[in-house]
């Protein structure tokens, strides 16, 4: 009998990734929602549906039972979206609960998500690997800082005999990213708003190869290990090109000089603290989108096989996704 996974977040674009990757390698698959949440990101998928919330143990401790698997992705991704409070009460204490219950319903292997935001910044011209630690301002980043202490959760309960394994993504992009975390950047494209590109780079990371290298996380990762799930290192101006062809939008004008960000960053964070409405962007991503957010990710090719999917498929199959769900 195939091994049962429960997946946390399944109706997220990560998640739900995770679950069409195990039910393509053969697992049984529990897919948790909240009751709210839509189930759009899993359309064409037929895992079991279960009701629960990271914030409620109890919930939890059903979805869990007779799991071998759980693969905890649920968290607060937009941050600039979302009260820093919210985002480390879901993105902490959710994890807290998850890794209580999976410990005491005997779950075999926890593979949690972080984020390739829990490793902080590197030097210009240095890529991150899984030994960086967190070194941003907590205020600055909630987001990371939140998933840097949300690993510290996870490896304190390894120490207690916990079998898990850590996968850091770095930004995700391609098919059920329903919510535009990754994805809003193609119909901003679209639509003519990018005549300016910021002057960094980042590493983009299909999200079906995301969702695969979770399982492959599951079956070959060693216990308290982080591996960077990562794809292409690439410009933010190149990035943006790449999408004004996929989507046939407008390419940028001109790249916008490091310097310029921070003020940038300081307009954004003086509108949002008037502005009532839900942001369209923070000022720390204006300001991490001066830096080079570059990533080795050797050790999770290596260990476990994961393909490097360049940035250009990660835009064609986020696309082909929303044109086909009548969604751009």
């Amino acid at each position: 009998m195939a091994p049962l996974a429960l997946v946390t977040g399944a109706t997220g674009c990560v998640g739900a990734n995770v679950v069409a990757a195990l039910l393509e390698r053969g697992y049984e698959v529990r897919a948790m929602r909240r009751a709210t949440s839509s189930l759009q990101a899993l359309d064409g998928l037929d895992p079991q549906l279960v009701v629960g919330d990271v914030l409620d143990v109890e919930s939890l401790r059903r979805a869990m039972a007779g799991c071998t698997l759980v693969f905890h992705v649920a968290a607060v991704s937009d941050y600039w979206r979302t009260p820093a409070e919210r985002v480390y009460q879901v993105n902490v204490e959710g994890t807290r609960n998850v890794v209580a219950a999976a410990a005491d319903g005997g779950v075999e292997r926890l593979v949690y998500t972080s984020s390739s935001g829990a490793l902080g910044v590197p030097e210009l011209g240095r890529l991150l690997d899984e030994s960086a630690e967190f070194n941003i301002q907590p205020k600055r980043f909630p987001y990371g800082h939140s998933k840097h202490l949300a690993e510290q959760v996870v490896q304190e309960a390894v120490g207690r005999g916990l079998d898990a394994v850590i996968v850091n993504p770095t930004a995700v992009l391609g098919a059920r990213d329903v919510n535009y975390i990754g994805g809003s950047l193609l119909p901003a494209v679209r639509r003519g708003l990018s005549l300016f590109a910021p002057p960094g780079g980042l590493n983009w990371v299909d999200a079906e190869t995301a969702g695969l290298g979770h399982v492959l996380a599951a079956e070959r990762g060693r216990t308290g290990e982080r591996y960077i799930l990562a794809g292409e290192n690439i410009t933010h101006r190149a990035t943006m090109e790449i999408v004004a062809e996929v989507v046939d939008g407008r390419r940028p004008l001109l790249t916008l000089p490091r310097p310029l960000m921070g003020i940038v960053a300081l307009l954004a964070d003086g509108f949002n603290a008037v502005y009532r409405g839900t942001p369209l962007f923070s000022g720390e991503q204006a300001r991490l989108s001066a830096a080079q957010l570059y990533y080795d990710c050797s050790k999770a090719r290596d260990e476990l096989g994961l393909p490097i999917t360049p940035a250009r498929i990660a835009v064609e199959r986020a696309y082909a996704w929303y044109r086909d769900h009548g969604l751009m």
